[in-house]
């Protein structure tokens, strides 16, 4: 027993309650570690529990990922013939909304571009959705089919050479797209034999060869003809109606000042456009005008929503459930502070740990979604950096909102 000391001397102070102390910082950043590991060591005494709060990370990041997954690929495909254009500005209408519906403006703005001295030629792309008749089954499924002059070389798709180029120079020959949906028929397999024999909106066409675009989510193929085969496939269709122009300037000609003089020549029915402007103006359209891109994007926000209450409630319930041991390391010394940084070391593990799982199951579904829709899903670092940290900000926020209960934790309820 502790006997106590004489009077007149003092007594040195107990080891022992120096020990019940809040540790002091060591170094290394033990303000760190010492709470993520009583954070780790709380997440793995109950197994089940852990496991429950890891499968809604799980969730939360496999509908993220494959959320936007699908948006990218949405704006991508969307902008595949714009990069593929072989030319500096462009001409569009002003009440276009998107190239697949376009509205048409005269040739003769194509006409007036040319009084600008650094313009060498322009170029009309005409565009339109026609069906094609499945040469196996006569299924008909819809296309977007291109007419372009082929001594423009205006379109730069995969497999358009010289002499695809000089095979859609005959009357009623097309190019068809080997990428396209099977749904359209064994295009490839009928080619191997030669030149065969399909019917384009109702009329008899050569196709004459392939070339490599791919399915958009605004076309499931696509097709190039001439300018004249285009105008005998589409009735109604004039050479004075043109869907988009090309402007193709001389070599050191400077865009931007090109494209102000061409803005103040033309009337105002028309729009000059950049190829970033174009592209941009495409992926706008998807974005905020077509109902796609807020479906994908509010996605987005339901699976952050979903792992956020997920975690919140475990982080809650283990708080709730351990309540007299935080109380207890009130009553030793530790802080608020120290405690909120094992709530927050306790998030930071779920999210460490959900999002590994997370990425590797969106990684095989990247995989199963492509070969189904025909349309390539790509996980990069910069998606998968900007997933994890939605994910993180997602356990934080959990982690916050479950910190308030630490107020609750009071060193006086052990006593009662």
């Amino acid at each position: 027993m502790n006997e106590l000391a004489p009077p007149g001397r003092r007594t040195a102070p107990a080891p022992a309650v120096a020990s019940l102390a809040a540790p002091a910082p060591l170094p290394g950043g033990p303000g760190l570690r010492l709470p993520f590991r009583l954070a780790w060591r709380q997440l793995r005494h109950e197994p089940a529990r852990l496991a429950a709060a890891l499968s809604g990370v799980v969730f939360a990041t496999l509908l993220i990922f494959m959320q936007i997954g699908f948006m990218n690929a949405l704006f991508d495909s969307a902008v595949l013939v714009h990069n593929s254009l072989r030319a500096e500005l462009f001409l569009m209408h002003r009440t276009t909304e998107a190239l697949w519906r376009s509205a048409s403006f005269p040739r003769a703005r194509l006409a007036q571009a040319l009084a600008v001295p650094e313009v060498e030629r322009v170029v009309p792309l005409y565009v339109a959705n026609v069906p094609w008749k499945n040469p196996e089954n006569g299924l008909n499924r819809t296309l977007l089919l291109f007419g372009v002059d082929p001594n423009a070389r205006l379109l730069g798709f995969d497999g358009l050479d010289d002499a695809a180029w000089a095979a859609i120079t005959r009357p009623d020959a097309i190019l068809f797209d080997a990428r396209g949906k099977p749904e359209f028929g064994p295009i490839q397999h009928l080619l191997a034999d030669g030149p065969f024999f399909g019917e384009l909106n109702r009329k008899r066409v050569e196709v004459a060869g392939t070339f490599g675009l791919g399915a958009t989510f605004s076309s499931e193929s696509n097709a190039i003809a001439s300018e004249a085969t285009f105008w005998r496939l589409v009735p109604g269709r004039t050479p004075g109606q043109v869907d988009l122009g090309a402007i193709v300037l001389k070599p050191g000609a400077d865009v931007a000042s090109v494209k102000r003089s061409l803005a103040a020549l033309l009337p105002d029915d028309v729009v000059v456009f950049t190829r970033a402007e174009l592209a941009r103006f495409e992926r706008d359209y998807w974005a905020n005008v077509a109902p796609i891109g807020f479906i994908f994007g509010l996605g987005v926000a339901i699976g952050l929503v979903v792992g956020c209450v997920i975690v919140y409630q475990i982080l809650f319930s283990d708080i709730s459930r351990h309540i007299g041991e935080y109380a207890t390391l009130k009553a030793m010394g530790f802080t608020n502070g120290y405690l909120a940084r094992v709530v927050m070391s306790a998030a930071l593990i779920l999210a460490v740990l959900g999002f590994i799982p997370g990425l590797l199951l969106s990684l095989g579904l990247y995989e199963i979604a492509s070969a189904r829709i025909f349309i390539p899903l790509h996980m990069t670092i910069s998606r998968a950096s900007f997933v994890f940290a939605l994910i993180f900000v997602m356990c934080v926020v959990s982690g916050l909102i479950a910190i308030r209960k630490l107020r609750d934790a009071d060193p006086a309820d052990m006593f009662r």
